[in-house]
């Protein structure tokens, strides 16, 4: 990660590093997420473009949901980056606060947690569906993290041990 200058290229835009890599969650395929805070989308499109076009497989868009952010994909040394930039301040934002409710549970879930939570990723699950299946949680398995974020951890190992997940 840090040979790529990714960072340090992304720096201006508060850049935090999410998802399966420093969860220690990654599956072959798996992506290098990057959640930047862009309050002009078009500032950090140029960014992106300045700093990143030249790594291989570059593209760029920018979603048409109410906040549009900007997003890009591309591989440094084989392994592939997700740049995602949205107005929003990185740890109000929905990827850093999955990752985050995610860090707590495996961190109260422990080895039992993580290896249910690994053997749902191998059989192809992403990484919200993977812990929703493991944690028996009912519905839109984004939505049903994101309403965990802000439980205390008393009430994330409640959720532990009531499911029945190893490490609960």
């Amino acid at each position: 990660m840090a040979a790529s200058g990714v960072l340090t290229r992304l720096a201006r835009f508060d850049p935090h590093v999410a998802g399966t890599f420093p969860l220690g969650l990654a599956v072959p395929g798996s992506d290098i997420d990057v959640l930047c805070h862009a309050p002009d989308a078009q500032v950090f499109a140029e960014a992106l473009w300045e700093t990143c076009r030249d790594f291989e497989h570059f593209a760029m868009w920018q979603w048409q949901k109410a906040a549009r952010p900007v997003v890009a994909a591309f591989s440094v040394a084989g392994t592939p980056f997700e740049v995602f930039g949205q107005a929003l301040p990185v740890q109000e934002q929905h990827g850093w606060r999955h990752f985050a409710v995610e860090a707590r549970l495996l961190e109260l879930g422990g080895e039992g947690l993580r290896a249910a939570v690994m053997t749902a990723r191998r059989a192809g699950a992403k990484t919200e569906p993977a812990f929703a299946q493991v944690l028996g949680l009912e519905g839109d398995p984004y939505r049903a993290m994101l309403a965990l974020a802000d439980r205390d951890d008393e009430e994330l190992k409640r959720i532990l041990k009531r499911r029945g997940s190893p490490g609960g």
